[in-house]
């Protein structure tokens, strides 16, 4: 595939979630719930600090460090794109597009906004947690690298004993 369909989908899924975003602030309160089929619920949390809040009473540090690890993304992906294989591609597009969506809300809003939950009764901590996409995409995107990176030893492994 082209590089230029990897940055059009980064674009485009950096772009999705940030229309989930406003259409979460225009539309729901403050934790506010709506359930939906299944077991995922629609909620507003606006997180000031990284993944669980944590670091949330320090803004700056959180936009710094934001903003290297969306950096350190985006060298991976450049250097994916012109010499990567289409799995490592693929991981590292929706790795970035959630990194700069998320980074772009830090810089903008001064926060995050996620807005998906799941409703798990018996696990009252784990059902306090909330998502937005760029959350999910960034983990997605961190196990196709990962699979990518095993595939490749496994067949590095298997080329050095043919010889």
């Amino acid at each position: 595939m082209k590089r230029r369909w990897y940055l059009i989908g980064t674009a485009g899924l950096f772009g999705a979630d940030q229309i989930l975003k406003a259409w979460t602030e225009q539309k729901l309160d403050k934790e506010e719930e709506r359930r939906t089929a299944g077991p995922v619920v629609l909620r507003r949390v606006n997180n000031k600090g990284i993944c669980l809040g944590l670091l949330s009473g320090q803004p700056e540090a959180v936009r710094i460090l934001s903003l290297a690890a969306s950096g350190a993304v985006s060298l991976s992906y450049a250097a994916a794109l012109i010499s990567g294989r289409r799995i490592r591609k693929a991981g590292l597009c929706m790795a970035a597009a959630g990194a700069w969506s998320n980074t772009a809300d830090r810089f903008v809003r001064g926060y995050v906004v996620d807005y998906v939950g799941f409703d798990m009764k018996n696990h009252p901590k784990l059902a306090a947690l909330t998502y937005n996409l760029g959350d999910f995409l960034i983990a997605a995107g961190g196990v196709l690298v990962s699979l990518d990176q095993v595939r490749s030893q496994f067949a590095l492994h298997r080329y050095s004993r043919q010889k």
